[in-house]
């Protein structure tokens, strides 16, 4: 699940003598525990001036195999197992970042989350948009008029105003430490009947606002029920192990930087139990919006994180392949397996189950306090 071992790794296991996690990285194939006083959370060390010198050069204790620990049964507090890179940082997310993922979410409020109606919906707005959005840059005079032709073909849309509008979309994933890792069950809700994966680039950003390393993500979404009303965003977004980063953050240092992100390739495969296989693809280099742009838009002097946060870019795949029923598209079912994948950045995988069903969260930032506390790391 890790691709490049030369590559600067920042995670976090569940560690069973301590009943709670360890901060780890990753040395010549062996995972590596550096928590320490001062150390104790991920987020401490995206605090520190140099992140990546500082995981490089602090000492650990050896914990065993990155072969054996990234295979461990997830949630066996008995074992050693990978969690959520991420711990107290903030998980935000943005939205209608690539032109093709924007048509979709306009069609699925059009469908009014309805997925028989969306490919005649899909097929009437590719007839009026085209290309035209793909190379557009957002806020810029060009949107300004193809917002306006949208405008007078009755089709415009909040999902069009956050594509090639000044603003980009930016809103909550996940609560603080909900995030579950590579390996874990990801939650869909049970109301939902049309949902899918969303394959993106996760930064891991510092109180100042600056990219200190990245990560994958899966930010599970509920087509139907977002596209009934983006008040419902959160109950779209938001739900028990709705969120998936991992496998570990990639620091960023002379091998590995925002320019790599750029130009990542991210690639996805959704295998069911039924034999169905979907396969799909993400590229960033056709972002609408510069990562450094969805930053500044979500944390400056406008909106504080002070342990930092966790941010979602976005994704260019939208699923439109047809599973079962003609016309109707992709959408889950239990026990899926859904596989991320972007070189430099390794693999995340996890198995569709329903919210409900899934393993409840518990271990929240009390906990994690109380424990570290007792752990003589505060």
């Amino acid at each position: 699940m890790i691709d490049d071992v030369s590559g600067l790794w920042l995670g976090r296991v569940w560690l069973p003598a301590a009943r709670g996690p360890a901060v780890v990285t990753l040395r010549d194939g062996q995972v590596i525990d550096i928590t320490a006083k001062g150390a104790a959370t991920v987020s401490e060390i995206c605090e520190k001036k140099d992140p990546a010198g500082f995981v490089r050069d602090t000492a650990g204790n050896d914990l065993g195999s990155w072969n054996e620990i990234s295979s461990a049964p997830v949630g066996d507090l008995e074992q050693i197992h990978l969690l959520a890179p991420c711990d107290l940082q903030a998980v935000k997310a943005c939205g209608v970042t690539f032109a093709r993922s924007m048509v979709e979410r306009v069609i699925e409020e059009k469908a009014a989350g309805d997925p028989s109606r969306a490919e005649e919906i899909r097929n009437r707005i590719g007839t009026i948009i085209g290309d035209s959005l793909r190379n557009i840059t957002p806020g810029s005079e060009e949107a300004e008029r193809v917002k306006q032709a949208l405008i007078a073909e009755g089709m415009w849309s909040q999902y069009l105003e956050v594509g090639i509008g000044p603003d980009a979309e930016v809103f909550s994933k996940a609560q603080v430490l909900s995030s579950v890792g590579t390996g874990s069950d990801i939650g869909l809700h049970p109301i939902s009947t049309w949902n899918n994966p969303e394959p993106e680039i996760v930064l891991a950003v510092s109180s100042t606002g600056r990219i200190v390393g990245a990560t994958l993500g899966n930010d599970v979404n509920l087509r139907d029920v977002e596209g009934r009303s983006a008040l419902l965003l959160s109950k779209a977004k938001d739900n028990n192990a709705s969120s998936a980063i991992g496998p570990m953050i990639r620091l960023f240092d002379d091998s590995y930087s925002l320019a790599d992100i750029r130009e990542a390739e991210l690639t996805l495969q959704v295998r069911g139990e039924d034999g169905f296989l979907l396969e799909g693809h993400s590229s960033m280099s056709q972002i609408s919006r510069d990562p450094e742009d969805l930053v500044r838009q979500t944390i400056g002097r406008h909106h504080q994180y002070p342990d930092g946060l966790m941010l979602y870019l976005g994704t260019l795949f939208a699923p439109t392949e047809d599973r079962e029923v003609r016309g109707e598209g992709f959408t889950h079912k239990i026990g899926d397996v859904v596989t991320i994948i972007a070189p430099g950045l390794g693999e995340l995988r996890n198995t569709v189950r329903l919210a409900t069903e899934c393993s409840p969260w518990t271990f929240g930032v009390s906990a994690l306090m109380r424990n570290l506390a007792a752990r003589g790391l505060l």
